[in-house]
């Protein structure tokens, strides 16, 4: 089966192809498969969701999760968020898969995804109604929060090493950068 060269949509994956931990993602219906990220990355994911976790479940605000984990948000168009939040009163998108965007959503970049996680990924969850944007990026050793106003990102803030980057959606919700990028 030639899996790069046809044009899929999530039901026909689903539908087709045996469940996998391998990272893969559907753009306009291209399957995009991707080697497994780095030790660095995967630790970096792991301190960040461990904070996110102690925050989010003794507060019953929702529900939180690390790739691979698909995000349908429409039948062409999947993603595997490094981390996701789904608030309490959203629940009902969570089953097999998360169908729908989820209320906040993390991504450490590599090397390797840097425009894919700046711009393509921006992009899409800001057009999707992903309500706040955590990007990691431990090159330039920074957080970066966007939250959607008005149907686009803005710039909650950028911390650096030493500084304490701050949820707006998830209101009270800090994490020291050096936490995470440690």
């Amino acid at each position: 089966m030639e899996l790069d060269r046809r044009l899929w949509t999530y039901g026909q994956l689903a539908a087709e192809l045996e469940e996998t931990n391998r990272f893969h993602e559907l753009w306009d219906g291209e399957l995009i498969m991707s080697p497994s990220p780095s030790f660095l990355h995967q630790k970096i994911v792991e301190r960040l969701h461990d904070a996110m976790k102690s925050w989010v479940y003794p507060r019953k605000l929702g529900e939180t999760a690390t790739a691979p984990l698909d995000m349908v948000l429409s039948p062409r168009q999947t993603a595997q968020p490094d981390i996701l939040f789904v608030a309490q009163d959203r629940r009902g998108i969570i089953g097999d898969h998360v169908d729908g965007p989820a209320d906040l959503v993390a991504e450490v970049i590599s090397p390797g995804s840097r425009r894919r996680d700046r711009i393509d990924k921006r992009d899409l969850y800001e057009q999707h109604g992903v309500r706040e944007y955590w990007m990691i990026d431990p090159e330039a050793g920074t957080v970066e929060v966007l939250a959607l106003e008005a149907q686009q990102f803005v710039l909650v803030g950028r911390w650096r090493s030493g500084e304490v980057a701050v949820s707006r959606l998830l209101a009270g919700f800090t994490v020291p950068v050096n936490r995470v990028l440690a």
